[in-house]
């Protein structure tokens, strides 16, 4: 969905950022696995680098990824807490750089509704509540239930 929107926004051969979680966690793997399916093809990964789903991490590596790859055009961070940090460096550096996160947590909805963060492919507790006890009622009424019931992600914009 993240590099959907960004072949949508900038075009095809957009150079991108990747900050990454926590090498190895379940998240970072299947995050980057989807960005890659649409970014392998139509962007150009610049760089890319854990930083391990921390906030002060991923000012600190977007600080130094700024230094080396000053054209980047967009940030795609695995979760909002590495996208809120690394918009903290692009400020710093009075840089006008797209970043998309990951999670739709309050402190990223802010920041979007503020200008600053350009969108967040959120999660959805609610809906994953519902479904849980859907779930959950249909095995108490002897039921089958799928082993896995994906809950849909929506991208978070300011429009």
């Amino acid at each position: 969905m993240a590099g959907e929107y960004i072949v949508q926004q900038l075009g095809k051969g957009a150079k991108v950022i990747e900050l990454e979680g926590v090498p190895g966690a379940s998240a970072t793997r299947e995050r980057g696995k989807g960005f890659h399916e649409v970014a392998d093809q139509q962007l150009q990964v610049i760089a890319k680098q854990s930083a391990d789903f921390d906030r002060t991490k991923g000012l600190n590596v977007m600080e130094n990824l700024l230094q080396a790859h000053p054209d980047v055009q967009t940030v795609f961070a695995h979760n909002d807490e590495m996208a809120l940090g690394s918009i903290e460096a692009i400020q710093s550096l009075g840089k006008d750089i797209r970043v998309i996160g990951f999670d739709g947590n309050a402190d990223a909805l802010n920041s979007i509704k503020a200008g600053k963060l350009t969108a967040t492919v959120a999660q959805q507790p609610e809906l994953i509540g519902e479904l849980a006890v859907q779930a959950a009622k249909d095995v108490l009424q002897g039921k089958t239930v799928q082993k896995s019931i994906p809950a849909p992600l929506k991208l978070v914009t300011k429009e």
